[in-house]
């Protein structure tokens, strides 16, 4: 007897169209069902898709399946963590500007999740570099800094003279030299805002 050959391109993608067209995963507002949020952090999109999200995200997708099928009302979204260091130092380092550079990575993601056939409601999906993301920060930071107190001070930062750039303490090595060029990085006195 001869075992069929597996075609797992054709299954896989077989349940990723119909996953889509059927909306499996779109949270749906039911009055009646319990509800469950299940967040888990968003990736830097500094590359494509790896390991380290396969392993991060499966435990996510179980949760949400698990609710699924127990009759909750489940939103699982996903998003990406578009502003910081990793998509900035992957952006200076491969040459490309940091906004085509990071979308560019948010489509590789988005097309291996997908292909990972996660339980997203892929229409909940945010970007916190896209101004639709980023105006509510805008708005909301006013009323945040007149509800707590805050405080204006000078204060030490990590300063990379030849990088003309504040950095952050993970991008100064342990010689006290930046990850970037190389060259030794120096306190330099700037005024900042703190929380109280």
């Amino acid at each position: 007897m001869t075992v069929p050959e597996y075609d797992h391109d054709a299954i896989e993608n077989k349940w990723i169209e119909r996953w889509a067209a059927e909306q499996s995963f779109r949270a749906v507002k039911d009055p009646d069902s319990p509800k469950k949020y299940v967040l888990v952090m968003f990736p830097y999109p500094s590359g494509p898709a790896h390991m380290g999200h396969v392993a991060n995200y499966c435990l996510g997708d179980v949760f949400a399946r698990y609710y699924m099928r127990m009759g909750y009302c489940v939103l699982h979204p996903m998003g990406y963590d578009a502003f910081g260091l990793p998509a900035e130092n992957a952006a200076i380092q491969s040459g490309v500007q940091p906004a085509e550079w990071t979308r560019n990575n948010i489509k590789l993601i988005r097309a291996d999740l997908k292909r990972l056939g996660y339980a997203y409601d892929w229409s909940r999906e945010l970007s916190t570099c896209e101004p639709e993301y980023y105006r509510w920060t805008t708005m909301v930071l006013p009323e945040d800094v007149r509800a707590r107190p805050r405080l204006q001070a000078d204060a030490a930062t990590n300063w990379c003279p030849s990088c003309g750039t504040v950095l952050a303490n993970e991008q100064v090595l342990s010689d006290g030299s930046c990850e970037r060029c190389g060259s030794f990085v120096q306190p330099k006195w700037l005024n900042q805002w703190f929380s109280g």
